[in-house]
């Protein structure tokens, strides 16, 4: 069995292009508790094992609860979760896994019906920037935990 080729680091490669997504995934005005649910949840649909650990991390920092964290996976049959956050975490899904139709009127909807014009927008965003570094990320298969201590993630107590 062949050791798997090291891949390159984008941000080494192209830092002007990472600092500039940076501000631009940080310029969000959004709960940030829901914002790293939708993280997680985006991360987990595309394979994002780099981002995943990431996020759980930082909502573990924030004060979220880890059964939470485990039912993000399975948020339709948990009762953990607000409406507003599954209304959220069905728009990540939506926008994550764009059918061939597009997003539905019904997905739309449910959307509206928990966040106004403005936070709708916001968390639209949220979706394409965590969705974008997700790509990076399972494109250089950057590794989990590999950034812990330049985040400050490595006080999560979760190596």
């Amino acid at each position: 069995m062949s050791t798997p080729h090291q891949r390159l680091d984008y941000t080494h490669q192209s830092p002007e292009l990472f600092k500039k997504y940076l501000d631009f995934s940080m310029a969000f005005r959004m709960d940030e508790g829901l914002a790293l649910l939708v993280d997680i949840r985006a991360s987990q649909l595309n394979g994002c094992a780099f981002c995943l650990d990431m996020h759980v991390k930082q909502a573990r920092l924030k004060g979220e609860r880890e059964l939470r964290l485990h039912h993000v996976a399975i948020w339709r049959e948990s009762p953990l979760f607000t409406p507003k956050e599954r209304a959220a975490l069905a728009w990540t899904e939506a926008l994550t896994r764009i059918e061939p139709e597009g997003v539905s009127d019904a997905a739309y909807q449910e959307a509206c019906q928990h966040f106004s014009e403005q936070e709708l927008s916001q968390l639209t965003f949220r979706v394409a920037a965590i969705n974008g570094w997700n790509r990076m990320n399972v494109a250089f298969r950057t590794a989990p935990g590999s950034k812990d201590q330049l985040f400050g993630l490595d006080k999560a107590g979760l190596g």
